[in-house]
Protein backbone atom coordinates (compact mmCIF):
# COMPACT_ATOMS: atom_id res chain seq x y z
CA UNK A 1 0.00 0.00 0.00
CA UNK A 2 1.04 3.01 -0.89
CA UNK A 3 2.08 5.92 1.37
CA UNK A 4 -0.64 8.14 0.09
CA UNK A 5 -3.55 5.84 0.57
CA UNK A 6 -2.54 4.93 4.57
CA UNK A 7 -2.56 7.90 5.14
CA UNK A 8 -6.30 8.48 3.57
CA UNK A 9 -7.26 5.40 5.46
CA UNK A 10 -6.41 6.95 8.44
CA UNK A 11 -8.05 10.26 7.57
CA UNK A 12 -11.22 8.04 6.99
CA UNK A 13 -10.90 5.94 9.90
CA UNK A 14 -10.05 8.83 12.18
CA UNK A 15 -13.32 10.67 10.75
CA UNK A 16 -15.78 7.93 10.97
CA UNK A 17 -14.33 7.52 15.16
CA UNK A 18 -15.22 10.95 15.48
CA UNK A 19 -18.20 11.63 13.67
CA UNK A 20 -20.19 8.04 14.09
CA UNK A 21 -23.21 8.62 16.30
CA UNK A 22 -22.66 5.34 18.58
CA UNK A 23 -25.81 6.59 20.63
CA UNK A 24 -28.17 5.91 18.21
CA UNK A 25 -29.93 2.72 18.02
CA UNK A 26 -29.83 2.13 14.53
CA UNK A 27 -25.96 2.45 14.64
CA UNK A 28 -25.48 0.44 17.64
CA UNK A 29 -27.61 -2.53 15.60
CA UNK A 30 -25.85 -2.28 12.54
CA UNK A 31 -22.07 -2.39 14.61
CA UNK A 32 -23.35 -5.45 16.81
CA UNK A 33 -25.10 -7.43 12.89
CA UNK A 34 -21.79 -6.89 11.49
CA UNK A 35 -19.75 -8.97 14.58
CA UNK A 36 -23.11 -11.21 14.40
CA UNK A 37 -22.52 -12.12 10.57
CA UNK A 38 -18.43 -12.70 10.77
CA UNK A 39 -19.42 -15.32 13.95
CA UNK A 40 -21.98 -16.81 11.30
CA UNK A 41 -19.40 -16.75 8.37
CA UNK A 42 -16.84 -18.16 10.59
CA UNK A 43 -19.36 -20.92 11.91
CA UNK A 44 -20.92 -21.77 8.47
CA UNK A 45 -18.05 -21.06 5.97
CA UNK A 46 -14.54 -20.79 7.46
CA UNK A 47 -14.08 -24.50 8.22
CA UNK A 48 -15.92 -26.08 5.47
CA UNK A 49 -15.93 -24.14 2.74
CA UNK A 50 -12.55 -21.97 3.23
CA UNK A 51 -10.42 -24.24 4.79
CA UNK A 52 -10.55 -27.25 1.36
CA UNK A 53 -11.10 -24.18 -1.09
CA UNK A 54 -7.46 -22.68 0.16
CA UNK A 55 -5.89 -26.25 0.00
CA UNK A 56 -7.23 -26.98 -3.87
CA UNK A 57 -5.70 -23.29 -4.09
CA UNK A 58 -2.17 -24.14 -3.02
CA UNK A 59 -2.37 -27.55 -4.80
CA UNK A 60 -3.09 -25.55 -7.93
CA UNK A 61 -0.21 -23.07 -7.65
CA UNK A 62 2.18 -26.04 -6.74
CA UNK A 63 1.06 -28.94 -8.95
CA UNK A 64 -0.50 -27.73 -11.79
CA UNK A 65 1.99 -26.47 -14.41
CA UNK A 66 1.70 -23.35 -15.62
CA UNK A 67 1.86 -25.33 -19.22
CA UNK A 68 -1.40 -26.72 -18.14
CA UNK A 69 -3.39 -23.65 -17.27
CA UNK A 70 -2.29 -21.90 -20.14
CA UNK A 71 -3.12 -24.72 -22.41
CA UNK A 72 -6.66 -24.77 -21.28
CA UNK A 73 -7.21 -21.74 -19.89
CA UNK A 74 -4.79 -19.21 -21.03
CA UNK A 75 -5.66 -16.51 -23.34
CA UNK A 76 -4.48 -18.54 -26.18
CA UNK A 77 -5.89 -21.44 -25.17
CA UNK A 78 -9.09 -22.94 -27.70
CA UNK A 79 -12.09 -20.86 -26.21
CA UNK A 80 -14.94 -23.38 -26.88
CA UNK A 81 -13.44 -25.81 -24.85
CA UNK A 82 -12.16 -23.03 -22.08
CA UNK A 83 -15.23 -21.28 -21.59
CA UNK A 84 -17.51 -24.16 -21.86
CA UNK A 85 -15.37 -25.78 -18.88
CA UNK A 86 -15.45 -22.80 -16.69
CA UNK A 87 -19.31 -21.39 -17.36
CA UNK A 88 -20.65 -25.05 -16.05
CA UNK A 89 -18.16 -25.40 -12.85
CA UNK A 90 -20.57 -23.62 -10.60
CA UNK A 91 -22.28 -26.89 -11.14
CA UNK A 92 -19.82 -29.11 -9.66
CA UNK A 93 -18.94 -26.76 -6.77
CA UNK A 94 -22.05 -25.36 -4.85
CA UNK A 95 -20.04 -22.71 -3.22
CA UNK A 96 -20.96 -18.54 -2.48
CA UNK A 97 -19.04 -15.90 -3.92
CA UNK A 98 -16.17 -16.36 -1.24
CA UNK A 99 -15.44 -18.96 -1.68
CA UNK A 100 -14.51 -19.67 -5.18
CA UNK A 101 -12.41 -16.75 -4.58
CA UNK A 102 -8.83 -18.86 -3.32
CA UNK A 103 -9.70 -21.46 -6.49
CA UNK A 104 -10.07 -18.51 -9.12
CA UNK A 105 -7.03 -16.91 -7.54
CA UNK A 106 -4.90 -19.73 -7.89
CA UNK A 107 -6.04 -20.61 -11.80
CA UNK A 108 -4.97 -17.22 -12.52
CA UNK A 109 -1.96 -16.26 -10.75
CA UNK A 110 -0.76 -19.72 -13.15
CA UNK A 111 -1.99 -17.61 -15.80
CA UNK A 112 -5.15 -17.94 -16.66
CA UNK A 113 -6.71 -15.57 -18.85
CA UNK A 114 -9.06 -12.95 -17.68
CA UNK A 115 -11.84 -14.44 -19.93
CA UNK A 116 -11.71 -18.26 -18.25
CA UNK A 117 -10.92 -16.62 -15.23
CA UNK A 118 -13.78 -14.22 -14.69
CA UNK A 119 -16.04 -16.84 -16.31
CA UNK A 120 -14.92 -19.20 -13.55
CA UNK A 121 -15.20 -16.52 -10.88
CA UNK A 122 -18.76 -15.88 -12.04
CA UNK A 123 -20.12 -19.31 -12.70
CA UNK A 124 -18.78 -20.63 -9.27
CA UNK A 125 -21.09 -19.68 -6.94
CA UNK A 126 -23.96 -18.66 -9.53
CA UNK A 127 -24.70 -21.94 -11.30
CA UNK A 128 -25.74 -23.81 -7.81
CA UNK A 129 -27.73 -27.24 -8.78
CA UNK A 130 -29.57 -26.89 -5.23
CA UNK A 131 -29.71 -22.98 -5.27
CA UNK A 132 -31.22 -23.43 -8.59
CA UNK A 133 -33.74 -26.05 -7.76
CA UNK A 134 -34.96 -24.07 -4.95
CA UNK A 135 -35.52 -21.26 -6.84
CA UNK A 136 -37.87 -23.19 -9.02
CA UNK A 137 -40.03 -24.87 -5.66
CA UNK A 138 -39.98 -21.79 -4.03
CA UNK A 139 -40.24 -18.88 -6.70
CA UNK A 140 -41.61 -20.64 -9.18
CA UNK A 141 -40.62 -22.42 -12.56
CA UNK A 142 -40.14 -19.36 -15.02
CA UNK A 143 -38.11 -17.55 -12.05
CA UNK A 144 -35.98 -20.83 -11.70
CA UNK A 145 -35.64 -21.70 -15.44
CA UNK A 146 -34.63 -17.75 -16.16
CA UNK A 147 -32.03 -18.17 -13.07
CA UNK A 148 -30.44 -21.59 -14.74
CA UNK A 149 -30.20 -20.28 -18.33
CA UNK A 150 -29.10 -16.35 -16.97
CA UNK A 151 -26.11 -17.82 -15.07
CA UNK A 152 -24.72 -19.81 -17.85
CA UNK A 153 -25.11 -17.21 -20.66
CA UNK A 154 -23.46 -14.31 -18.33
CA UNK A 155 -20.79 -16.58 -17.04
CA UNK A 156 -19.66 -16.91 -20.74
CA UNK A 157 -20.69 -13.56 -21.84
CA UNK A 158 -18.81 -11.64 -18.80
CA UNK A 159 -15.70 -13.96 -19.61
CA UNK A 160 -15.87 -12.90 -23.28
CA UNK A 161 -16.16 -9.20 -22.76
CA UNK A 162 -13.26 -9.65 -19.96
CA UNK A 163 -11.16 -10.82 -22.29
CA UNK A 164 -11.73 -8.37 -25.34
CA UNK A 165 -11.95 -5.16 -23.40
CA UNK A 166 -8.33 -6.64 -21.76
CA UNK A 167 -7.44 -7.90 -25.48
CA UNK A 168 -3.80 -5.95 -25.30
CA UNK A 169 -2.85 -7.39 -22.04
CA UNK A 170 -4.27 -10.79 -23.03
CA UNK A 171 -1.93 -10.57 -26.15
CA UNK A 172 0.82 -9.62 -24.62
CA UNK A 173 0.63 -12.43 -21.69
CA UNK A 174 0.06 -15.43 -24.85
CA UNK A 175 3.21 -14.00 -26.13
CA UNK A 176 5.30 -14.07 -22.91
CA UNK A 177 3.62 -17.77 -22.21
CA UNK A 178 5.39 -18.59 -25.60
CA UNK A 179 9.26 -18.16 -23.89
CA UNK A 180 8.31 -20.34 -20.60
CA UNK A 181 10.81 -23.47 -20.27
CA UNK A 182 8.86 -26.60 -20.84
CA UNK A 183 7.85 -28.08 -17.88
CA UNK A 184 9.76 -30.56 -16.00
CA UNK A 185 8.97 -34.47 -16.16
CA UNK A 186 6.59 -35.24 -13.72
CA UNK A 187 6.94 -38.96 -11.83
CA UNK A 188 3.45 -38.90 -11.41
CA UNK A 189 1.13 -39.81 -13.61
CA UNK A 190 -1.98 -37.77 -14.97
CA UNK A 191 -4.90 -40.22 -13.35
CA UNK A 192 -2.76 -39.58 -9.81
CA UNK A 193 -2.79 -35.91 -9.95
CA UNK A 194 -6.86 -35.95 -11.22
CA UNK A 195 -7.54 -38.34 -8.14
CA UNK A 196 -5.74 -35.70 -5.62
CA UNK A 197 -7.58 -33.13 -6.94
CA UNK A 198 -11.00 -34.76 -7.40
CA UNK A 199 -10.78 -35.79 -3.37
CA UNK A 200 -10.01 -32.32 -2.30
CA UNK A 201 -12.70 -30.96 -4.56
CA UNK A 202 -15.50 -33.66 -3.03
CA UNK A 203 -14.09 -32.95 0.54
CA UNK A 204 -15.08 -28.93 -0.21
CA UNK A 205 -18.53 -30.37 -1.79
CA UNK A 206 -19.79 -33.05 1.10
CA UNK A 207 -18.42 -30.67 3.64
CA UNK A 208 -20.45 -27.85 2.73
CA UNK A 209 -23.12 -29.62 1.71
CA UNK A 210 -26.00 -27.39 3.34
CA UNK A 211 -29.44 -28.72 4.95
CA UNK A 212 -32.53 -28.07 1.92
CA UNK A 213 -34.68 -25.35 3.32
CA UNK A 214 -37.43 -28.05 1.82
CA UNK A 215 -37.25 -31.61 1.29
CA UNK A 216 -35.86 -32.29 -2.63
CA UNK A 217 -34.98 -36.25 -2.48
CA UNK A 218 -31.76 -36.33 -3.39
CA UNK A 219 -30.03 -33.62 -1.62
CA UNK A 220 -31.53 -34.13 1.51
CA UNK A 221 -30.67 -37.35 1.49
CA UNK A 222 -27.00 -36.58 0.28
CA UNK A 223 -27.08 -34.36 3.56
CA UNK A 224 -27.76 -36.97 5.77
CA UNK A 225 -24.62 -38.55 5.66
CA UNK A 226 -22.48 -35.91 3.74
CA UNK A 227 -19.76 -35.59 6.94
CA UNK A 228 -19.38 -39.54 6.41
CA UNK A 229 -18.39 -38.49 2.55
CA UNK A 230 -16.55 -35.82 3.69
CA UNK A 231 -15.06 -37.46 5.95
CA UNK A 232 -14.32 -40.60 3.39
CA UNK A 233 -12.71 -38.36 1.36
CA UNK A 234 -10.62 -36.53 3.81
CA UNK A 235 -8.87 -39.99 4.87
CA UNK A 236 -8.31 -41.12 0.92
CA UNK A 237 -7.12 -38.05 0.49
CA UNK A 238 -4.30 -38.47 3.23
CA UNK A 239 -3.69 -42.07 1.81
CA UNK A 240 -2.95 -40.50 -1.27
CA UNK A 241 -0.53 -38.03 0.17
CA UNK A 242 1.35 -41.15 1.84
CA UNK A 243 2.02 -42.83 -1.22
CA UNK A 244 2.29 -40.34 -3.63
CA UNK A 245 4.34 -37.45 -2.00
CA UNK A 246 7.24 -36.96 -0.13
CA UNK A 247 8.03 -34.29 2.66
CA UNK A 248 9.24 -31.71 0.72
CA UNK A 249 6.92 -31.48 -1.53
CA UNK A 250 3.65 -31.48 1.33
CA UNK A 251 5.80 -28.52 3.03
CA UNK A 252 5.35 -26.39 -0.03
CA UNK A 253 1.90 -26.92 -0.51
CA UNK A 254 1.08 -26.11 3.08
CA UNK A 255 3.16 -23.11 2.37
CA UNK A 256 1.53 -22.00 -0.89
CA UNK A 257 -1.57 -22.90 0.92
CA UNK A 258 -0.53 -20.09 3.86
CA UNK A 259 0.59 -17.50 1.45
CA UNK A 260 -3.21 -17.81 -0.07
CA UNK A 261 -4.43 -17.34 3.68
CA UNK A 262 -2.43 -14.27 4.09
CA UNK A 263 -3.48 -12.79 0.98
CA UNK A 264 -7.37 -13.75 1.01
CA UNK A 265 -8.87 -13.89 4.44
CA UNK A 266 -8.49 -10.57 6.11
CA UNK A 267 -9.99 -9.23 3.53
CA UNK A 268 -12.92 -11.63 3.64
CA UNK A 269 -13.22 -10.93 7.24
CA UNK A 270 -12.88 -7.05 6.73
CA UNK A 271 -15.72 -7.24 3.56
CA UNK A 272 -18.01 -9.69 5.90
CA UNK A 273 -18.02 -6.95 9.14
CA UNK A 274 -18.66 -4.43 6.38
CA UNK A 275 -21.68 -6.18 4.48
CA UNK A 276 -23.02 -6.88 8.15
CA UNK A 277 -23.00 -3.28 9.11
CA UNK A 278 -24.18 -1.85 5.95
CA UNK A 279 -26.61 -4.51 5.21
CA UNK A 280 -27.32 -6.92 8.26
CA UNK A 281 -27.87 -10.63 8.29
CA UNK A 282 -29.94 -12.04 5.58
CA UNK A 283 -33.68 -11.60 6.33
CA UNK A 284 -33.09 -9.13 9.22
CA UNK A 285 -33.61 -5.83 9.76
CA UNK A 286 -30.77 -4.50 11.42
CA UNK A 287 -28.51 -3.11 9.04
CA UNK A 288 -27.61 0.63 8.92
CA UNK A 289 -29.93 0.69 5.62
CA UNK A 290 -33.53 -0.11 6.69
CA UNK A 291 -34.93 -2.97 4.20
CA UNK A 292 -38.55 -1.14 3.87
CA UNK A 293 -36.58 1.40 2.00
CA UNK A 294 -35.13 -1.82 -0.03
CA UNK A 295 -38.32 -3.33 -0.51
CA UNK A 296 -40.04 -0.11 -1.52
CA UNK A 297 -37.67 0.87 -4.33
CA UNK A 298 -37.62 -2.21 -6.03
CA UNK A 299 -41.60 -3.18 -6.73
CA UNK A 300 -42.77 -2.79 -10.63
CA UNK A 301 -39.84 -3.30 -13.63
CA UNK A 302 -38.32 0.25 -13.81
CA UNK A 303 -35.08 0.77 -14.76
CA UNK A 304 -34.12 2.11 -11.25
CA UNK A 305 -35.72 -0.78 -9.64
CA UNK A 306 -33.75 -3.40 -11.88
CA UNK A 307 -30.58 -1.44 -11.19
CA UNK A 308 -31.19 -1.18 -6.96
CA UNK A 309 -31.80 -4.56 -6.89
CA UNK A 310 -28.51 -5.86 -8.65
CA UNK A 311 -26.51 -2.97 -6.95
CA UNK A 312 -27.48 -3.89 -3.58
CA UNK A 313 -27.30 -7.86 -4.56
CA UNK A 314 -23.63 -7.00 -5.91
CA UNK A 315 -22.62 -5.54 -2.44
CA UNK A 316 -24.84 -7.97 -0.12
CA UNK A 317 -23.32 -11.07 1.31
CA UNK A 318 -24.94 -14.16 0.23
CA UNK A 319 -24.45 -17.37 1.77
CA UNK A 320 -25.42 -20.55 -0.33
CA UNK A 321 -29.42 -20.69 -0.79
CA UNK A 322 -29.96 -18.34 1.91
CA UNK A 323 -31.18 -15.48 -1.38
CA UNK A 324 -34.11 -17.67 -1.75
CA UNK A 325 -36.33 -17.38 1.62
CA UNK A 326 -34.89 -13.56 1.54
CA UNK A 327 -36.22 -12.87 -1.72
CA UNK A 328 -39.20 -14.98 -1.11
CA UNK A 329 -40.17 -12.36 1.93
CA UNK A 330 -39.16 -9.32 -0.61
CA UNK A 331 -41.76 -10.85 -3.46
CA UNK A 332 -44.44 -10.92 -0.51
CA UNK A 333 -43.34 -6.79 -0.05
CA UNK A 334 -44.15 -6.27 -3.33
CA UNK A 335 -40.99 -6.54 -4.92
CA UNK A 336 -41.33 -6.95 -8.93
CA UNK A 337 -40.07 -10.44 -11.01
CA UNK A 338 -37.60 -8.54 -12.82
CA UNK A 339 -35.55 -7.13 -10.02
CA UNK A 340 -35.84 -10.36 -8.17
CA UNK A 341 -34.29 -11.85 -11.49
CA UNK A 342 -31.99 -9.13 -11.47
CA UNK A 343 -30.88 -9.78 -7.62
CA UNK A 344 -30.40 -12.99 -8.14
CA UNK A 345 -28.28 -13.26 -10.80
CA UNK A 346 -25.95 -10.30 -9.52
CA UNK A 347 -26.38 -11.35 -5.50
CA UNK A 348 -25.03 -15.13 -5.24
CA UNK A 349 -21.78 -14.38 -7.40
CA UNK A 350 -20.92 -10.66 -5.78
CA UNK A 351 -20.45 -9.36 -2.34
CA UNK A 352 -18.80 -6.49 -0.84
CA UNK A 353 -15.85 -9.15 0.58
CA UNK A 354 -15.41 -10.48 -2.57
CA UNK A 355 -15.22 -7.25 -4.44
CA UNK A 356 -12.31 -6.38 -1.75
CA UNK A 357 -10.31 -10.01 -2.82
CA UNK A 358 -11.20 -9.82 -6.56
CA UNK A 359 -9.41 -6.07 -6.59
CA UNK A 360 -6.28 -8.22 -4.27
CA UNK A 361 -5.96 -10.62 -7.07
CA UNK A 362 -6.42 -8.57 -10.41
CA UNK A 363 -5.95 -5.08 -10.05
CA UNK A 364 -8.38 -2.03 -9.11
CA UNK A 365 -9.32 -1.58 -13.44
CA UNK A 366 -9.99 -4.95 -14.30
CA UNK A 367 -12.17 -5.19 -10.98
CA UNK A 368 -14.31 -2.82 -11.74
CA UNK A 369 -14.94 -3.56 -15.27
CA UNK A 370 -15.83 -7.32 -13.95
CA UNK A 371 -18.63 -5.62 -11.20
CA UNK A 372 -20.02 -2.97 -13.81
CA UNK A 373 -20.35 -6.00 -16.26
CA UNK A 374 -22.36 -7.70 -13.86
CA UNK A 375 -24.18 -5.28 -12.42
CA UNK A 376 -25.37 -3.66 -16.02
CA UNK A 377 -26.08 -7.31 -17.30
CA UNK A 378 -28.34 -8.48 -14.50
CA UNK A 379 -30.41 -5.14 -14.61
CA UNK A 380 -30.66 -5.29 -18.53
CA UNK A 381 -32.28 -9.32 -17.78
CA UNK A 382 -34.43 -8.51 -14.78
CA UNK A 383 -35.71 -5.53 -17.22
CA UNK A 384 -36.39 -8.35 -20.53
CA UNK A 385 -37.62 -11.39 -17.67
CA UNK A 386 -39.90 -8.24 -16.04
CA UNK A 387 -41.58 -7.29 -19.59
CA UNK A 388 -42.01 -10.74 -20.29
CA UNK A 389 -43.76 -11.63 -17.30
CA UNK A 390 -45.72 -7.89 -17.50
Amino acid sequence: MKERDKFILMVIVFLIAFYIPLGHHRVQSAILEAFYLLQDYAQKHVLTCLVPAFFIAGAIAVFVSQASVLKYFGAGANKILSYSVASVSGSVLAVCSCTVLPIFAGIYTRGAGIGPATAFLYSGPAINVLAIILTARVLGLELGIARAVGAVVFAVVIGLLMHFIFLKEEKEKEAAALHLPPPEEDKRALWQYTLYFLAMVLILIFAAWGKPAQPVGFFSAVYEIHWYLAGFFLLLLLVMLKLWFNKEEIMTWVDSTWGFTKQIFPLLLGGVLAAGFFMGRPGLDTGIIPARYISAWVGGNSLEANLLASIVGAFMYFATLTEVPILQGLLGNGMGQGPALALLLAGPALSLPSMIVIRSVMGTKKTLVYILLVIVMSTLAGMFFGALKG
